[in-house]
């Protein structure tokens, strides 16, 4: 879910390391799923909870639980990356449509087949190392439709990456 911060142009931020949090608002029962997945982490033993770490930093994510319904990732985001306005984009059969940016807001909106999902959100853009996205989406779980609502934040961290590795995004 941390793709849905797609909608992050070219021209308002760096590339680099960023933190983005999220808060997200849905069903009942996919928040107590949330708040299972955290527990099971918090209770692996520590060998087990690195060794997940590690598998999740090599695909380019750095987990950190935040409280409450939300979670807190470390992602590096390459200038291509930026360039191609495909930022923490959507893993799976996505289109995107960006709105042109109006002041310091974009709006955008997703469809994806694969995982079924479709969404839409404004991104607000702070500065060059600070943007905030209200989101919301609509996905089929068991074939049911799930309303979801998510609020994130972006803060730039610096532009080495560290151990960080981009996420690999397929090309258009």
């Amino acid at each position: 879910l941390v793709a849905c911060s797609a909608g992050v142009s070219a021209q308002s931020i760096k590339p680099g390391l960023w933190e983005i949090t999220s808060q997200m608002q849905g069903s009942k029962e996919m928040n107590d799923a949330m708040a299972e997945a955290r527990k099971a982490m918090e209770s692996m033993p520590p060998e087990q909870r690195k060794m997940m770490q590690d598998m999740m930093a090599r695909q380019g994510v750095q987990m950190s639980p935040s409280g409450g319904s939300g979670m807190a990732i470390k992602i590096c985001m390459t200038q291509e990356m930026i360039d191609r306005n495909e930022v923490a984009s959507h893993k799976g059969d996505c289109t995107h449509t960006n709105s042109a940016r109006s002041g310091n807001t974009m709006k955008f909106s997703f469809v994806c087949t694969q995982p079924p999902s479709s969404g839409e959100g404004t991104v607000t853009y702070n500065s060059p190392e600070s943007y905030a996205v209200k989101m919301q989406t609509t996905s089929t779980v068991r074939g049911q439709a799930e309303k979801m609502e998510m609020q994130s934040s972006g803060r730039w961290l610096g532009g080495d990456c560290g151990n960080i590795k981009p996420i690999s995004i397929p090309k258009k």
